[in-house]
């Protein structure tokens, strides 16, 4: 059993196998702070348009993202199994801020831009969809490291 552990703890090149931190002094504001923020994630909805690129993220590290419709069909963007992974600090809609405990998906009804902030936590694949979608332009898949 400790063979087994340690081969998972190190890996298969000898290094312990972890996540660097964005930043080495998170301060007063933990996980929270300026130095810890990954870059922006920026997805488009809209007919027959590519949803966006998929991305690695840092478990631990702080990210924004954008998401703008274009108000060409209405749309919904969903991703239980995301959503699920990710802690959720707020959602911004017209200046409006929402601190939601859970959300399964998104919905455009017209054309517009929600924004979200959170925190990568559970590390693995995670994919966020348009429903009823088969077209692998129309998903993007999260790898949390």
């Amino acid at each position: 059993m400790k063979r087994l552990v340690t081969a998972f703890c190190f890996g298969i090149v000898g290094a312990p196998v972890a996540a660097a931190p964005l930043c080495d002094d998170f301060g007063f504001a933990g996980l929270l702070a300026k130095c810890n923020r990954g870059e922006v994630i920026e997805l488009t909805l809209g007919s027959g348009v590519p949803l966006g690129e998929d991305r690695t993220l840092e478990s631990g590290a702080y990210y924004e993202m954008e998401i703008t419709s274009d108000g060409s069909a209405e749309l919904a963007l969903s991703g239980p199994d995301f959503f699920r992974a990710i802690w959720m600090d707020e959602i911004v809609i017209n200046d409006i801020e929402i601190r939601p405990m859970a959300v399964d998906s998104f919905e455009f009804d017209d054309g517009g831009t929600l924004e979200f902030s959170f925190i990568a936590i559970k590390p693995g694949r995670h994919v966020l969809r348009i429903p009823g979608s088969t077209g692998e332009s129309q998903m993007v898949t999260f790898t949390i490291q």
